[in-house]
């Protein structure tokens, strides 16, 4: 019973499909083949000016990601950090993450930064990054993603005609059940089409903003080498220190030695001391004469 009630709709909507213009094209035919002529002849002047490759045919637009990362030594990584950013926003770009970590004992000031550039503009600003500071590392990776970006249009495309099929036969729809079912259809179709529009709206960023990430460096304290006289200081004072500080880590450790040894000992010398002196008799004195 649903089959029938949907087989008009569908009959209209292949009639409908199979005769784009009908007699109207043939009237428009007519009343416009001067404007048809002219519009060649501008066809044919505009090809005439877009670059050919070898083959003859116009060059293929390719969809290319580029990612990357370079180091930049500087003297102040926060003052280095600002003039990064001021460099990526002129040219129009933006910064994704910022983060910086202060000096420490066991380790120097350091900032890292994630930046978007336009990918035309990629190569003259990592140029521009000497004007910062010295910069080292440099690492660059492009990926084509054109196949990818022509099946997400592809399947972009489909779904799209597909909900407009489904609108026109709800339009069509003479039964409930059949509205309910073109409904339910569509609603999932309409899911499945933004996010497949999310996803080529995503690549296309990528596409257009190439990705950098930006690590600011301070220069290592100069160390001096093992030999040679300024080694030899060197490695005299470094024992010097290590055997003072052995020394006072061993003292250290002996002082509650000495006092829960070193008391009950005095104590009991004193006691014996005192008992010899009352135990040995006084010397006798001379005899008078």
């Amino acid at each position: 019973m649903k089959k029938s009630r949907l087989l008009p709709a569908l009959a209209l909507l292949a009639l409908v499909g199979c005769t784009p213009g009908g007699n109207d094209a043939g009237a428009d035919r007519a009343d416009h083949s001067d404007a048809g002529s002219a519009d060649l002849a501008h066809e044919e002047v505009a090809s005439q000016d877009m670059p050919m490759d070898a083959s003859g045919d116009a060059p293929e637009v390719r969809e290319v990601v580029t990612t990357g990362s370079l180091t930049v030594v500087v003297d102040d990584p926060g003052a280095g950090t600002e003039k990064v950013i001021e460099l990526v926003e002129g040219a129009g770009g933006r910064v994704d993450s910022r983060s910086e970590t202060a000096a420490s004992k066991n380790r120097d000031a350091s900032a890292r930064l994630t930046v978007r550039i336009p990918a035309d503009e990629l190569t003259d600003t990592i140029n521009e990054m000497d004007t910062i500071g010295e910069t080292r590392n440099v690492s660059l990776n492009s990926d084509d993603v054109t196949q990818y970006g022509r099946d997400l249009d592809a399947r972009i495309s489909a779904l799209e005609a597909s909900t407009d099929r489904l609108v026109e036969l709800m339009a069509e729809a003479d039964s409930s059940e059949a509205l309910i079912a073109a409904e339910s259809a569509l609603s999932e179709r309409q899911a499945d089409l933004e996010a497949l529009r999310s996803d080529r709206e995503y690549l296309s960023d990528q596409v257009a903003m190439s990705t950098l990430e930006v690590s600011l460096v301070t220069e290592p304290a100069a160390e001096f080498e093992a030999g040679g006289f300024l080694g030899g200081i060197k490695s005299g004072w470094n024992s010097l220190v290590g055997f003072l500080s052995g020394a006072l880590v061993a003292l250290g450790a002996a002082i509650p030695w000495l006092i829960a040894l070193g008391v009950p000992a005095a104590l009991v010398i004193w006691l014996l001391r005192r008992r010899r002196a009352r135990v040995t008799p006084p010397p006798a004195e001379p005899a008078e004469s």
